[in-house]
């Protein structure tokens, strides 16, 4: 974990602890007091005005291929970016950032394997191309995970970054080429093999 992370981390503890401190004795002196009530509703916003800071990305039907399996594996992969960043973003635990990563690296090859089923299934022609994407996706992520392993904590805001360009553009471009070659065969519904 990075001592920029740490120290915000820190940060906010201590201003929770401190709010705590003065809500108990504000509360203590008097209950019609104002101040102690003030900041009540104070430390209920904090974890919103610390959720604002982690940016997430949300599902849009413009990234939708039509395949509701393979949809609904991208809104998990999303998902699983989700509490990547939040991993990150938090930093308040290794086994968290590592785990995080971990089930989504999983979880990324578990779903290129059930697209690729489906290419092959159609004999779509760009098949080989498409692997060829997602093989140097997941050298890349693996790539990071080592260096994860040697620097820690300050690598992996490169790996969200990396990831989430990623999965963006593959869905928008790759994913709905075959969607449309799909279609064209005239195939209305795809097995969830």
């Amino acid at each position: 974990m990075s001592i920029n992370s740490r120290n915000k981390s820190l940060s906010f503890i201590i201003i929770v602890s401190l709010l705590v401190s003065a809500i108990i004795l504000g509360l203590w002196s008097s209950l019609t007091n104002p101040v102690p009530w003030i900041l009540i509703v104070a430390l209920a916003l904090m974890p919103l005005l610390r959720q604002k800071h982690i940016e997430q990305i949300k599902w849009s039907d413009d990234y939708s291929i039509g395949i509701e399996y393979i949809d609904q594996d991208h809104k998990k992969l999303l998902h699983l970016l989700n509490q990547f960043s939040i991993a990150y973003d938090y930093a308040q635990c290794e086994e968290f950032e590592r785990e995080a990563l971990e089930e989504l690296v999983s979880y990324t090859k578990y779903h290129f394997k059930r697209e690729e089923k489906l290419m092959a299934d159609y004999d779509y022609p760009g098949l080989a191309e498409h692997q060829e994407e997602h093989q140097a996706m997941i050298d890349k992520v693996e790539e990071y995970a080592h260096i994860y392993n040697e620097q820690g904590h300050d690598s992996l805001k490169q790996v969200t970054n990396l990831i989430t360009f990623w999965l963006i553009n593959h869905i928008n471009e790759s994913d709905k080429e075959y969607s449309r070659y799909l279609q064209k065969l005239g195939a209305d519904e795809f097995d969830n093999n």
